[in-house]
């Protein structure tokens, strides 16, 4: 129970992650009578989905994203913090937050997830995830210091390594960095360079399924691959990754491997749960999957705490369908309307039905004019699916200004094909020898 003068204060909803989850959640919270403590590692929030686009040099890390402060500034009813949550005590409803307590009524997780390259995790600094804007911005370094390199390369074997990009995961955020670095190659980056034709580089996407795009309709994958190998991407589908080493990819198919001298290897195969996942678990004894992920209830609540909440990504929600919902932004932002409106029903002694993940359809875009959408009652591609991407993520950008620099930005690109934000940055790390890095030293910032 709680203390008299617990009950006297207004009802402390803490919310930990300020992704769509986590985000929505606050902003559905805005008039209720209770007190919001929004908890982030970051000062912003991030428009994952355009990611690709900075790491291509589309657009600029900060079109896609949003302080935190200003996006809740006029909700008075909301806190926001800076900070990494270290532990969770549901019996005396405390999260801890570096060396400060906070005490919870309702305690919202939506910390999502990242990369995960099945016990290889050696890997991790030979091929790059897609998952922060630090990612993001390793992956434009590694694209384009590869440009670079190869300018100045006498020898022909190192100038194909390091024309040839290895990009491992045929899924949307796979599909998208392939069409995108396609589309630099082959065009935006065809008259910049005097000592090479940046039309010979070589973009390889390693997919393990039978097809690209495997959770859309196979039609539409068909079609996906399709316009990626229009654009000039080679696509190993039923295909393996054994191996990443001294700039080398092993790659299985069946009972064949081939080894790929590529310089740039980057990776869009897999995600695991964030270390907030065991957290929970261990505080409440919640199940998790294989992935990482909590097993919740039907109401997204951890078992056995109706006052804990895990949405998005982390939340494996096995109730609809029998098979746990996609790990993607429209998702995560119902699963935080749904449990804001829960804990508002509550104040009147009352609750909601299980929640159902209202799927309006899925989009992936291959490059101009070109993308696959499935609204499940109609399925369709090229030019109109193309229009509908577009507008349907500057819709959902969170500012006002963002969605005006974004449409901005695309229409510039869209009519002169160059893309704006090519910039080299944090050229103190690899894949750089010390000799070819000193070339490079040029402080640049992002």
């Amino acid at each position: 129970m709680l203390s008299e003068a617990k009950d006297q204060s207004p009802h402390h909803v803490v919310i930990v992650g300020g992704g769509f989850g986590g985000l929505y959640a606050a902003k559905a919270l805005a008039k209720a009578p209770v007190k919001v403590t929004l908890i982030d590692k970051r000062n912003f929030h991030l428009f994952q989905p355009l990611l690709y686009q900075v790491a291509t040099g589309g657009l600029s890390a900060g079109d896609i994203s949003s302080p935190l402060r200003a996006v809740l500034s006029r909700q008075k009813n909301t806190e926001v913090l800076m900070g990494e949550v270290t532990e969770i005590d549901p019996q005396q409803q405390t999260v801890k937050v570096q060396n400060r307590e906070l005490n919870y009524d309702s305690l919202i997780v939506a910390t999502g997830v990242s990369h995960h390259y099945f016990g290889n995790d050696q890997w991790a600094p030979k091929a790059p995830g897609l998952k922060t804007v630090e990612d993001a911005l390793e992956m434009r370094r590694r694209i384009f210091v590869a440009f670079e390199a190869a300018e100045k390369e006498t020898d022909p074997e190192k100038r194909r390594a390091w024309l040839t990009f290895v990009l491992v995961g045929g899924g949307p955020t796979g599909v998208e960095l392939a069409g995108a670095m396609a589309e630099l190659a082959y065009t935006t980056l065809k008259n910049d360079f005097r000592n090479i034709d940046t039309s010979e580089a070589k973009i390889l996407l390693i997919e393990g399924m039978d097809r690209v795009l495997p959770p859309y309709p196979p039609e539409l994958s068909a079609k996906a691959q399709a316009s990626l190998e229009r654009l000039g991407v080679t696509i190993q589908t039923k295909a393996m990754v054994t191996n990443i080493e001294d700039d080398v990819v092993t790659i299985r198919k069946g009972d064949e491997t081939e080894q790929i001298a590529a310089r740039t290897v980057l990776w869009a195969a897999g995600m695991k749960a964030s270390g907030m996942g065991e957290i929970v678990s261990k505080a409440t004894g919640a199940e998790l999957d294989r992935a990482g992920r909590v097993i919740v209830e039907p109401d997204l609540s951890v078992p056995n705490h109706p006052n804990i909440f895990v949405i998005g990504d982390l939340a494996n929600f096995p109730h609809q369908n029998d098979k746990p919902l996609p790990g993607v932004a429209p998702v995560a932002m119902q699963e935080g309307q749904y449990v804001a409106r829960l804990i508002k029903q509550r104040f009147k002694g009352e609750t909601l039905p299980a929640f159902h993940y209202n799927d309006y359809g899925s989009l992936a875009v291959i490059g101009r004019n070109a993308a696959v959408v499935d609204l499940g009652f109609i399925k369709f591609s090229g030019f109109p699916a193309w229009l509908a991407w577009i507008f349907i993520h500057i819709f959902y950008l969170i500012e006002f200004d963002n969605k005006l620099l974004v449409l901005i930005q695309w229409g510039w690109n869209y009519f002169t094909r160059k893309r704006g934000a090519r910039l080299i940055t944090n050229q103190d790390t690899p894949p750089l020898s010390v000799e070819e890095e000193s070339d490079y030293r040029t402080p640049v910032e992002a």
